[in-house]
């Protein structure tokens, strides 16, 4: 059985775009099974990306801005592949432009832990930059909440998912999954990761449009889509979005559909994503990343990808956890139970756009569909249906 290794792709438009595509399949073996993270960047050589959605007008956007809790008491992880070791002097560069608070190591609201306790290899192939993404938009969402940086050794499937036990036990509550590998016959019995009690995991869909990667296809994780968001210049306020060519989604080959769909979709499997984000690149969002490797990019970039709803997804989650601990309610243990039950009003339900060539499958359309799911989030509705949810 041959190893699949992760494979970088340029395409090239009006701007640069940076894409790691899905690793190809490679049979029943996890330790041999690799992840990539969804991520994409607008190169804008000399200036500032003009069209990238700050943080001040995400939190707008999708109705954030009107939440009074950040995450208070709560823990999200970022599990990533290799060692960044500069992402804590990056998020302290990102929260300085942007006026977030301080997450240090030495406040307490950062922390940086290894799979196997020993510092991973410094990564050479640019996933330091999905780490820039992660720990830095996690915190813009929940700024309250504490960050762990879990960080495997390699980007193996099995890596991967060991990080994410040590995630649990360090005490996380979300579990954000940056990253995407190829479905296969592992994958069922590797979802005992995710059969957690009192956390929430979270996972990137892919972005190689119509098809259906792992652990969004997991039934105890919920899948993030991309969308392609359009917001009023002056307020930030929400306008449009439609699907994002690139997200990917589909119908499982291997997970059964879980009971939470069956008010959805009729397959007999697992439909992916549950719900969407902002994730075209040409409407995405500013990272800082100061770590130097060949693969790498450094300083300011606009970034794309269904990684960049990935973590705010989790930070939501963080949020709606914070505020049942306030309500004395237990937190949040597979939230799809209470996602899809919710009133679509709760979401911007995403009814254009495609991310491929295959009729009503490709297509987002009015209500569930498997490119954008239950759509975007609608946080001063959703967070509160959470909370009020058992």
């Amino acid at each position: 059985m041959k190893h699949v290794r992760l494979r970088f792709a340029a395409k090239l438009a009006v701007v640069l775009v940076v894409a790691l595509p899905l690793a190809a399949q490679d049979g029943t073996d996890s330790t041999k099974v690799y992840a990539h993270p969804p991520l994409h960047r607008i190169a804008a050589p000399d200036v500032s990306p003009a069209a990238e959605i700050l943080p001040s007008a995400i939190r707008v956007a999708y109705g954030f801005n009107t939440i009074t809790n950040y995450g208070a008491g709560q823990t999200i992880a970022l599990v990533d592949a290799y060692d960044d070791p500069n992402a804590e002097a990056d998020l302290g560069t990102f929260s300085t432009k942007f006026h977030l608070p301080a997450c240090t190591t030495a406040n307490g609201c950062f922390k940086k832990v290894f799979q196997t306790g020993t510092t991973p290899p410094a990564d050479s192939t640019g996933w330091s930059n999905e780490v820039a993404i992660d720990t830095q938009w996690a915190h813009s969402i929940a700024p309250s909440a504490k960050i762990i940086l879990v960080e495997a050794n390699s980007n193996s499937v099995s890596d991967l998912l060991d990080s994410v036990s040590v995630a649990v036990a360090n005490g996380a509550n979300v579990v954000s999954m940056s990253w995407s590998a190829s479905e296969g016959s592992y994958e069922t019995s590797s979802d005992s990761y995710f059969q957690v009690k009192h956390v929430v995991f979270v996972a990137a869909s892919g972005d190689a449009g119509h098809s259906v990667g792992y652990p969004a296809a997991s039934p105890y994780v919920v899948g993030v889509g991309g969308t392609s968001l359009t917001v009023n210049s002056t307020t930030g306020a929400w306008v449009s979005e439609t699907a994002w060519s690139d997200s990917s989604g589909g119908l499982s080959a291997f997970e059964t559909e879980p009971s939470y769909q069956s008010g959805v979709q009729t397959s007999g499997m697992r439909g992916v994503p549950d719900v969407a984000y902002d994730g075209d690149p040409n409407t995405g969002v500013p990272a800082y990343s100061s770590w130097a490797c060949a693969d790498c990019y450094t300083g300011w970039g606009q970034w794309g990808g269904t990684s960049i709803g990935t973590p705010q997804w989790g930070a939501l989650f963080a949020i709606a956890d914070s505020e049942r601990n306030a309500a004395s309610k237990a937190r949040l243990t597979l939230p799809q139970t209470d996602l899809y039950p919710l009133a679509e009003g709760d979401y911007h339900d995403i009814v254009s756009d495609t991310n491929g060539s295959c009729g009503v499958l490709c297509s987002a359309h009015t209500g569930y569909d498997l490119v954008t799911g239950l759509g975007s989030p609608k946080a001063n509705l959703l967070i509160p249906a959470l909370v009020a949810a058992p």
